[in-house]
């Protein structure tokens, strides 16, 4: 496994590095100070498993850089790594493909646990994202559906209902973006908010336990 960490901070990537080394004995590592440097490993360093990388680092040219970085590593997950924890932050590297956002001030367990999860196809994203996403969305209408929706079907809102409804029909995040009327990265948020209430780790095991909750 090839493994790009993009950070301006030496202490950080090094540490990083051997948290990495715990999960994957084997795995080979570039490392990048800025995102220039990033952008130049992407192009000509040849093809890696996955890209680690802070936002707001040298030459950070803003969340488009993310699709740049997409862009010359085609089907690559790419997961920000970043010490901001702001809901825009995390709802702007999702909504620009980030398939994962990981705060800093995490601890080596949940580091290690969302590290995992994203090696293993899933999306991580900060539990209090998870709660303020929902919640600035909800009218007091909305509040009201869920809080009877809480009581059944393994706790998921009337929107996260939708969502599910979107996954099984087989649809795409941008088309239930589209569909339901909100960003990709909420999409996003709510994908991460189900397989948390589910126990399941992607949108397969969603699906069939969706298909067990409808029978």
């Amino acid at each position: 496994m090839r493994i790009l960490i993009g950070d301006d901070h030496l202490l950080f990537r090094e540490g990083l590095r051997r948290l990495l080394e715990q999960l994957h004995t084997e795995a080979t590592f570039v490392e990048a100070g800025t995102f220039n440097e990033v952008v130049e490993q992407c192009r000509t360093g040849g093809s890696f498993d996955i890209v680690l990388m802070d936002l707001h680092m040298p030459s950070w040219p803003g969340f488009d850089g993310l699709r740049d970085v997409q862009a010359l590593q085609p089907g690559v997950p790419v997961v920000v790594i970043s010490a901001s924890e702001q809901l825009s932050d995390i709802r702007g590297a999702l909504d620009h493909g980030a398939t994962g956002y990981i705060p800093k001030s995490s601890s080596v367990k949940v580091m290690m646990g969302a590290l995992n999860l994203v090696f293993s196809g899933g999306i991580y994203v900060p539990p209090n994202a998870l709660a303020a996403a929902v919640a600035t969305e909800q009218s007091p209408r909305r509040r009201t559906m869920d809080g009877v929706d809480r009581n059944s079907g393994y706790g998921l809102t009337q929107r996260q209902r939708e969502v599910l409804d979107c996954l099984r029909a087989g649809k795409s995040n941008k088309q239930i973006a589209y569909e339901l009327g909100l960003s990709e990265g909420t999409v996003k948020i709510h994908v991460t908010a189900i397989f948390k209430s589910l126990g399941v780790k992607n949108r397969t095991q969603a699906v069939i336990a969706a298909a067990a909750m409808a029978s």
